[in-house]
């Protein structure tokens, strides 16, 4: 949908982070993971509720599982 957003065919070769750039749309896998992960976060309960009311170190952590989450698939 992006490409046809565009007027862009398969044949050129652009990688689809260039297209979210231009376009603004989301990467859905992306954002779904992200929502996960701050799920967790709400109900999370033991030794992670300490790491989750440090909310710089659980954005980091949630920055590592979207990145992994995303990449494995």
């Amino acid at each position: 949908m992006e490409r046809a957003m565009l007027g862009v065919s398969l044949k050129d070769k652009i990688r689809n982070e260039i297209f979210r750039e231009r376009t603004k749309v989301t990467d859905i896998a992306r954002r779904v993971s992200k929502l996960k992960w701050q799920w967790a976060g709400h109900v999370t309960s033991g030794g992670w509720m300490r790491i989750g009311e440090d909310r710089d170190i659980w954005r980091e952590l949630g920055e590592v599982y979207v990145q992994q989450w995303t990449t494995i698939g």
